[in-house]
């Protein structure tokens, strides 16, 4: 049985890569979903993406560290010189614990911040995510 739960689409059309998450998966699953979805908009040279996480439910504070932390830096760094921005849509139900739960809030807040080597946002709508990704 496959464990499988993040389809990787890229969109040159539209210049963004499209990742969306069907259900939770383990922190060592999302690890490696998120290095497959660097793999492939490397491939397509692809540095503007749209992150569906409406039905991941679960917020793992060790997933939140490590994409903010690490992750999105090391994908930053990987597909200079263009600058990979970060459209991460969300159920209501995530954004409300992003913006209630302390530790979802300081990752948020890190994730967000200006001096980032990448841009993050963090959208409930689909439409508005894709225009601000390919801004």
């Amino acid at each position: 049985m496959s464990t499988t739960v993040c389809t990787i689409t890229p969109r040159p059309d539209l210049g963004i890569l499209v990742a969306r998450w069907a259900a939770d998966a383990s922190p060592a699953q999302l690890q490696a979903d998120y290095y497959a979805v660097l793999a492939a908009a490397t491939q397509h040279q692809l540095g503007r993406w749209l992150l569906d996480v409406r039905r991941r439910d679960q917020l793992d504070p060790e997933i939140g560290q490590w994409t903010t932390h690490t992750f999105y830096p090391q994908a930053a760094d990987q597909l200079a010189p263009q600058p990979l921005r970060i459209a991460v849509l969300c159920s209501p139900a995530r954004l409300s614990v992003y913006e209630t739960d302390p530790t979802q809030q300081q990752f948020l807040a890190f994730g967000l911040a200006a001096e980032r080597t990448y841009q993050l946002r963090l959208f409930i709508d689909e439409g508005q995510a894709i225009a601000w990704a390919r801004a």
